[in-house]
């Protein structure tokens, strides 16, 4: 029977105070996951306002994720210790979601500096460039590896980035050495790299040699790449360099913001030493 002391609502009233619909409140009594406090001799359904906290569990617990099966198991085994658990458990889950949206507006935040940066390039230019030490994350050595070898090397170099979080939102470029570079192997890498700004422990690192470097762009398909590498050659001559040990080459314009190939924008960082 009715308490007339208490207030009681009905589904549509009550999922009005839920901000849900009433499919909803529908659903989870079915399941029998949150069932109405009353139900009359006509079967309408009734909840009382100390049900809104119970309402308000379930939707933090889907809201980090945890399955309506998963909500039905605790329910079932309910105690203030096991909900003391549950709340410590999905406290540990939050915080790892914060950490990876951290991480992702990271990410969107280098992405945003690197496009806006581009769109100041003059992508015609020559410049001779003292670059400041980066440190790189490296995949594994690379060098003549076959056409299969190297997609390979690229989806696990991507697969290592994403499980180790150590995307940064640089561009992923390829490290080539001098010998290859001179014998107009280009795109013979002998490593990937990503920049990490904030190198964490426990991971191999590279420190790019600080000093010289003559930066040019290329613009088009990779299939003419030479063309450039020979105006970058001959200014690094004219100016009396040699080159040295790698060259760094990342897109500047890839996929994700040109349609046509033909459009995308590599960076070619030479480094260079003085000649004897």
């Amino acid at each position: 029977m009715f308490n007339k002391n208490v207030k009681y609502f009905t589904t549509g009233e009550f999922a009005k105070i839920c901000k849900v619909n009433k499919q909803t409140l529908i659903y989870y009594d079915q399941i029998g996951l949150l069932s109405p406090i009353m139900k009359d001799s006509k079967d309408y359904r009734y909840y009382s306002i100390a049900q809104y906290e119970f309402f308000s569990v379930i939707e933090l617990l889907k809201a980090v994720g945890m399955s309506l099966k998963d909500i039905q198991t605790y329910m079932a085994e309910k105690s203030p210790e096991n909900f003391l658990d549950l709340m410590r458990q999905q406290k540990e889950i939050v915080a790892k979601k914060r950490r990876e949206l951290e991480m992702i507006e990271n990410i969107i935040d280098v992405k945003i500096d690197l496009t806006e940066e581009s769109l100041h390039l003059d992508f015609d230019s020559i410049t001779i460039e003292h670059l400041p030490e980066a440190t790189l994350y490296l995949s594994k050595n690379i060098e003549d590896s076959t056409e299969e070898q190297f997609t390979k090397a690229v989806s696990d170099f991507i697969d290592e980035l994403d499980r180790s979080q150590l995307d940064t939102g640089y561009p992923i470029g390829g490290m080539t050495r001098r010998e290859q570079v001179l014998a107009g192997n280009y795109d013979n890498y002998s490593y990937l790299y990503i920049e990490q700004p904030l190198p964490r422990e426990g991971h191999p690192y590279f420190k790019a040699i600080e000093g010289v470097f003559i930066v040019g762009y290329h613009v088009g398909l990779a299939t003419t790449l030479g063309e450039t590498y020979e105006r970058l050659f001959k200014v690094m001559r004219e100016k009396g360099y040699e080159l040295g040990q790698y060259v760094y080459e990342e897109y500047i314009y890839d996929a994700v913001i040109k349609n046509r190939e033909e459009e995308y924008v590599t960076k070619i960082m030479v480094e260079i030493k003085k000649g004897c």
